[in-house]
């Protein structure tokens, strides 16, 4: 009986033994090692492919010099500016360029020792930097950081660990946002200016009256020890740390003060205004704006562009160019409505923009013979004569498995159009298929394209043609 009651409780205590290990078993698969998904995550690494290399003129470390003029304005703390700097010494400049990534390999333990913290705060410190927008990561699947440059030229061949990449996309911010600060500073250094004036003003006064009471022309003995009481209450010294609102409740206090001092020695003067000074923006001036109007200078949507928002949608008819065949760009007359004189300027000028590319002298049957059958798989089928609609949507389809953003296909179809933007996706498709050389980055192309397209270089027709060459030998397909 005993024993009996020992085997019960010994197989009662195995199965909680095997109820714990399940239970801790399950908690380990669903905390799985590994970096968390995010839409920021995501748009960062879309960024480290669309990467075209930064502007002529501009080098890495001008992005660093304005990480750091920008400083805690734009959320970056000492020790973020440091990691930053850090990395950024482990780039070259063929990092940045179009085809690159600047991409930092180097282990976290190694960074943690030469810069004297442990590996978790390098941790946090690079998830601070990437919530601002100033980096990403390039992982391999273990998360372990490594690499390898050509020895000869330089480049990175593979490489797995911390990317800089989104810091060239945040330039933009950084140089809006170290504008505000220049605005921000010189307001502060006014209004700092000002009360001097005005303290120098007010105890002037009380001189004033110091003498007059010592040659007994009047006695201001009384006044003059509530001035002095007032004056040392707000003549606390002026540093950096008080905030720019702190400093104009200071100069409202100095300008009252100011024009109570004058009104006990000189009451006829009670009217008098505190100086303004002729460095402060004028409220007429129509072409400054004061810093802390809430009034937003008024758009001339010259500093726009298309909107982006319709443009790779099939029923888009934001430009003619869209409704009919490439080598038929006349535009109506009819279309153009009653819009203002600019708007057409502006219309003409990206209508040029096309006509340079040579988009006219392509037919649909030219496209679809240059196109790749990959490409022509994902032509829809309908029971009626293909069309540049159906060549415009194929292009979409395929847009996702060429790594090309929604926001690069925006973009050229508000630059080139929608037929143009196929085309260019046809021929970033065959880019990537050649024997030769073949594109890796295919996002990077595609937006170099755009950028060539916008400066006038892009020759879309000869680069059809040369397929159709190379392909049947010539002559019209």
């Amino acid at each position: 009986m005993l024993l009996h009651r020992r085997i019960i409780k010994g197989q009662k205590y195995d199965m909680e033994h095997i109820c714990t290990d399940t239970k801790q078993n399950s908690l380990k698969s669903a905390g799985r090692g590994g970096r968390i998904g995010s839409s920021a995550l995501r748009v960062s690494i879309e960024q480290s492919h669309d990467f075209t290399g930064l502007e002529q003129n501009v080098n890495r470390y001008d992005l660093l010099l304005l990480v750091k003029r920008t400083g805690k304005h734009m959320g970056f703390s000492p020790r973020m500016i440091a990691l930053l700097d850090y990395y950024m010494s482990f780039t070259r400049n063929i990092d940045w360029e179009e085809g690159s990534s600047p991409i930092i390999y180097q282990s976290l333990s190694k960074t943690a020792l030469d810069i004297g913290v442990s590996e978790r705060q390098v941790q946090r410190l690079e998830q601070s930097l990437f919530d601002i927008g100033a980096l990403t990561w390039n992982d391999s699947g273990n998360h372990r950081r490594y690499g390898r440059r050509d020895g000869k030229s330089g480049q990175i061949l593979y490489a797995y660990g911390v990317d800089l990449t989104p810091l060239a996309y945040l330039k933009p911010m950084l140089e809006s946002k170290l504008q505000e600060k220049r605005l921000y500073d010189a307001a502060w250094m006014e209004t700092k200016r000002q009360i001097s004036w005005h303290r120098s003003q007010i105890r002037a006064v009380i001189a004033e009256m110091d003498v007059a009471t010592a040659e007994e022309q009047r006695d201001y003995s009384d006044e003059m020890t509530t001035l002095q009481r007032s004056y040392a209450a707000i003549a606390a010294q002026i540093r950096t740390h008080l905030s720019l609102p702190t400093l104009r409740e200071l100069l409202v206090s100095h300008q009252e003060l100011y024009k109570h001092a004058v009104s006990l020695i000189d009451p006829c003067s009670a009217a008098i205004t505190s100086q303004e000074t002729n460095k402060m923006s004028s409220k007429n001036d129509t072409d400054v704006i004061d810093y802390n109007s809430t009034i937003k200078k008024q758009s001339n949507k010259l500093d726009t562009n298309r909107a982006h928002a319709q443009c790779f949608q099939k029923s888009s008819n934001d430009s003619v160019l869209d409704k009919i065949q490439p080598s038929q760009l006349t535009q109506d007359s009819s279309e153009v409505g009653e819009g203002t004189d600019q708007k057409k300027d502006q219309t003409d000028e990206a209508d040029n923009l096309i006509l340079k590319t040579g988009l006219q002298h392509i037919t649909l049957k030219q496209a679809l013979n240059a196109s790749s059958e990959k490409f022509r798989d994902h032509m829809p089928i309908e029971p009626r004569p293909m069309n540049w609609n159906d060549f415009i949507e194929a292009a979409y389809r395929m847009r996702e498995e060429l790594c090309i953003s929604q926001s690069s296909w925006a973009r050229a179809c508000a630059i080139l159009g929608r037929s143009g933007a196929a085309i260019s996706l046809l021929l970033t498709d065959q880019a990537q298929q050649r024997e030769h050389n073949p594109v890796a980055k295919t996002g990077a192309y595609f937006n170099a394209m755009i950028n060539r397209a916008k400066s006038g270089e892009l020759n879309l027709h000869n680069s059809i043609f040369g397929i159709l060459k190379k392909e049947f030998g010539g002559g019209e397909q």
